[in-house]
């Protein structure tokens, strides 16, 4: 890629065309000139000077109204191109044209897709042009094209205006059609109650808006299924513990994919409520349906804390609450809400968070290198850096002698 270099003399300067100062001037001297080419008439050998005049000449002379035609008939742009060509082609008399019915018209054939003038005026308007140009009357006076002008105008907004009407109806009908497919599909009802306190409940409208929004986005999902670890644990104490799910109600808090939910109802649970506020929901709807387990799995969105459950009461609990640095997801708090709400008086959560176990690991190389780094750069203090820096969760698996203090619990 050539960069300019300021130089006048430069060799590209001779090559760049000189640009026009307003490409509408250069659009109306375009439109200006295919308006005044000449206009052979459809039905005789008299030249008109522009598409209006010979629409009204053969109305007038030859008692053909053109875009009557095309109205009678339902032309597209396609059926008005044939439709011209072949009168051109076949020099058809005005009667003949009235007297087409309803039914196969004569030029319904693709062989009338080929110009029979080279660079006729009238295949180059379409239909809605067309009527526009049948409401003009030209007058050589410059005072009179002022109003021609100005309806013009009218008729172009009106269009617009239309245009603007529909896609409203149309996004209101994609509104209610999206309302529909949830109450239908999830088959919950997804009203929400008062507010109830909880973790997630307490954040302020931009924290919670960017909380669920992170969890809305497929890339966090993909790396949390990727833990094979984590999920495989998941899955195993499901399966190995068919007789503890066998018929039971299970709650699924912060469902994401549905992936517990599934484990639950392949390992014999008899309904499955998921419940889960970012827009992740839906894509979960999907796939429960794409694995035939919609009567089993009931989705519903929202935040536990403000959602009523279509049951009273559920057997167990299971949630992957557990985020970085244990609580960094701030899911706790919901786990317990719903577990003091909805959970069975002899009902089970999984995995149990009732006896959390934190353990403090201490990095002195790490700390210096993501948190002391920034006192000094290159002589230079960049302490506000922090800011950033300290919040940001660091992830790794550490050995087990890397633990320099006894667990405490969590309760």
């Amino acid at each position: 890629m050539a960069a300019y270099t300021g130089d006048d003399n430069c060799e590209m300067c001779d090559d760049v065309p000189e640009l026009s100062d307003s490409d509408d001037e250069q659009w109306q001297s375009m439109e200006e000139g295919s308006e005044n080419k000449t206009v052979l008439c459809l039905l005789c050998d008299r030249t008109l000077t522009s598409v209006s005049e010979m629409v009204q000449h053969c109305k007038a002379d030859h008692g053909v109204d053109i875009p009557e035609l095309v109205q009678k008939h339902r032309l597209d742009d396609y059926g008005y191109i044939k439709m011209i060509n072949y009168i051109r082609t076949t020099k058809c008399s005005a009667e003949s044209l009235l007297l087409c019915s309803n039914g196969p018209l004569p030029w319904d054939s693709d062989a009338y897709m080929k110009p029979a003038l080279p660079d006729d005026p009238l295949l180059q308007i379409d239909v809605e042009e067309l009527s526009e140009a049948a409401a003009v009357t030209l007058s050589p006076a410059a005072s009179d094209e002022v109003p021609l002008l100005l309806q013009r105008a009218r008729q172009a907004e009106d269009r617009a205006q239309r245009a603007e009407e529909a896609l409203a109806r149309a996004m209101d009908d994609l509104h209610k059609l999206k309302l529909l497919a949830q109450g239908l599909v999830l088959n919950a009802d997804t009203s929400r109650g008062p507010s109830r306190p909880g973790a997630i409940a307490e954040l302020r409208e931009d924290e919670d808006e960017a909380y669920f929004s992170s969890y809305g986005h497929y890339s966090i999902h993909e790396e949390m299924l990727k833990d094979k670890v984590r999920t495989e644990s998941y899955r195993d104490f499901m399966y190995r513990n068919m007789d503890v799910f066998k018929d039971k109600v299970v709650l699924d808090v912060g469902c994401g994919t549905g992936i517990l939910s599934m484990f639950a109802a392949k390992a014999g649970a008899r309904k499955v409520i998921a419940v889960d506020q970012s827009e992740i929901i839906y894509q979960a709807i999907d796939i429960v349906r794409s694995n035939k387990l919609e009567d089993t799995i009931t989705l519903i969105k929202g935040r536990i804390e403000e959602i009523d459950l279509p049951v009273e009461k559920v057997d167990i609990i299971i949630s992957e609450w557990m985020g970085y640095f244990l609580l960094f997801e701030s899911m706790l708090d919901s786990v317990l809400y719903a577990r003091d709400r909805y959970l069975a008086e002899d009902g089970l959560v999984f995995p149990d968070c009732c006896n959390i176990s934190l353990a403090a690991v201490g990095d002195t190389k790490k700390h210096g290198d993501r948190i002391a780094f920034w006192d000094d750069v290159y002589g230079f203090k960049m302490t506000c850096m922090k800011k950033a820096v300290i919040p940001e969760a660091v992830v790794e698996v550490l050995k087990p002698e890397t633990v320099i203090s006894e667990p405490a619990v969590i309760k």
